[in-house]
């Protein structure tokens, strides 16, 4: 039996040292194709070369490896060979460790350079001043609706949607201590207590809740505190060095937010794509439907379609639409064209890939 299991370390070994050479000459490649993109000046970060790659890597895989683990591998080794070519900087939501920061990580993979913002505002100026190459914010959540002001940058900003990220909400219960019977008190960001309501009453009924700014401030302010437990992400966990107590403690296991990723230029087309866009209809009966008859009779699928109201006049609002396709296919080009003679202000917010978790 030793015999054996030594002759299969000898066969990982080879197998791993194979794959560092290959790795290797990969970020040798990777070089190369940074020395072009900058003399073509073109982004080191291209959001739909990145999901022709996945949907590439998805047809090669035959497992057993899963299909999850092949795209979390790769895409650390996309995010170092990125970072050969030139760092990749993105502006997210703070503070750290804060759900924003999770999905910017997943998306972008950690060899990236990420810096918090205070405020969805800050993100987008920091990416229209070219502070950072990249913005990541959230644009709504399976369970409490769209992000105003989110919509509202959208309406001003020259930035364009280049990507999106679906990220299920995993709360747990993280301490210093090791057993979950000496928790006194809880702390957390109002949202999440009351996303893990439920929870907390059947487990830890008589525990004392304190409201904080954040779940990585509530997950800051438990260091070394026996009695006391924060709700937040296992990235607020790992980065604190706190016991994870309990996980996936939220009332709603469905309860998923999008992010945006925010850049300057254009999405090209992949075959799997998005489109948003705003418009506004003239104050007449009928108007909104003769607007939508544009995607009607081109069978193009709405996945969304929201009014959001125009803050400088009463009672007028836009609509914010998610559409199937690129802006580029031929049937969504005549459509917006007409959809331009059919509005009082139209404007394409991005095509970009479409994600996995979402329509």
């Amino acid at each position: 039996m030793k015999s054996r299991l030594e002759q299969l370390r000898k066969s990982l070994k080879e197998k791993d040292r194979e794959i560092i050479r290959l790795l290797n000459e990969r970020s040798e490649i990777s070089v190369k194709i940074g020395r072009v993109k900058g003399r073509e000046e073109i982004d080191v970060y291209d959001p739909s070369q990145e999901a022709r790659v996945y949907d590439y890597l998805q047809e090669l895989n035959r497992g057993p490896l899963p299909q999850t683990a092949v795209r979390s591998i790769f895409r650390e080794i996309i995010s170092a060979s990125r970072d050969l070519q030139k760092p990749t900087t993105v502006a997210f939501l703070g503070p750290e460790t804060s759900f924003s920061h999770l999905a910017a990580r997943l998306h972008f993979g950690d060899s990236s350079r990420f810096f918090p913002q205070s405020g969805i505002a800050r993100v987008f100026d920091e990416v229209e001043r070219g502070s950072v190459d990249w913005g990541v914010v959230p644009v709504e959540n399976s369970l409490e609706g769209s992000v105003n002001i989110t919509l509202d940058r959208l309406i001003l900003t020259c930035l364009k949607i280049r990507a999106e990220i679906y990220l299920r909400i995993n709360q747990c219960l993280i301490s210093s201590a090791k057993d979950i019977r000496s928790i006194k008190n809880i702390y957390s960001h109002p949202q999440a207590l009351a996303q893990c309501q439920f929870w907390i009453k059947a487990h830890l009924p008589n525990c004392v809740l304190h409201e904080t700014e954040s779940t990585a401030a509530a997950a800051q302010m438990v260091k070394g505190k026996k009695s006391q437990a924060a709700i937040g992400s296992t990235l607020a966990a790992t980065a604190n060095r706190l016991n994870i107590l309990a996980e996936g403690i939220e009332d709603n296991t469905s309860n998923t937010t999008r992010f945006l990723v925010l850049g300057k230029g254009e999405s090209a087309a992949t075959g799997r794509d998005k489109t948003s866009l705003i418009f506004a209809t003239p104050d007449l009966p009928g108007a909104l439907h003769r607007a939508l008859e544009s995607f009607a009779e081109r069978k193009i699928n709405l996945a969304k379609i929201e009014s959001h109201p125009v803050k400088e006049r009463l009672w007028e609002y836009l609509f914010f639409v998610d559409l199937i396709g690129h802006i580029n296919d031929s049937d969504i080009k005549n459509c917006l064209t007409e959809l331009k003679e059919k509005t009082t202000f139209l404007k394409i917010l991005g095509s970009y890939p479409r994600a996995e978790g979402g329509l």
